[in-house]
């Protein structure tokens, strides 16, 4: 997932040295939201228990829960790539479940609670809210002319 992920967000090809999918968010530091799940594999669907970290768009795992400057997480998804997140128990048919959706796949997490799962799926919402990029006046075209409107709506 994390692989698939990056190549989606980085473009093909394997990440280079010099790439930084942190993308110099300091997510040790007072995150948005920071929580155990169980998420699901990529390529071999077991569930591992990984610590989330939410933070400035992005949403990063590790293996345990002491998150420091030299953390190296074991992926990171940022959130204005993603479509929708909600609850997923009837799709895995597992109490607290949620999913992630981007226009590429569809990833899996179960949370400890339903609290912690609506807490997760409000909180990611949120998120994909605030980074998702918008449409400007300057943006519209009018398809008329094929020109960019001038954001006189006459």
């Amino acid at each position: 997932m994390a692989a698939s992920l990056w190549r989606a967000v980085m473009g093909s090809g394997a990440p280079s040295a010099q790439a930084d999918p942190t993308d110099g968010v300091d997510f040790w530091r007072a995150p948005e939201r920071g929580g155990w799940l169980d998420k699901q594999g990529e390529y071999i669907k077991t569930w591992r228990r990984r610590w989330f970290v939410l933070k400035q768009g992005k949403l990063f795992w590790f293996k345990d829960s002491t998150v420091t400057r030299a953390s190296v997480p074991r992926g990171v998804i940022p959130v204005a790539t993603c479509l929708t997140v909600k609850g997923a128990e009837d799709v895995l048919n597992r109490k607290f479940a949620f999913e992630l959706s981007t226009p590429r796949e569809t990833m899996y997490f179960v949370a400890d609670s339903d609290k912690e799962k609506e807490e997760w799926i409000n909180s990611i919402g949120r998120s994909i809210v605030q980074h998702s990029r918008s449409v400007t006046d300057d943006e519209i075209v009018d398809y008329d002319s094929g020109q960019p409107t001038t954001g006189d709506r006459s």
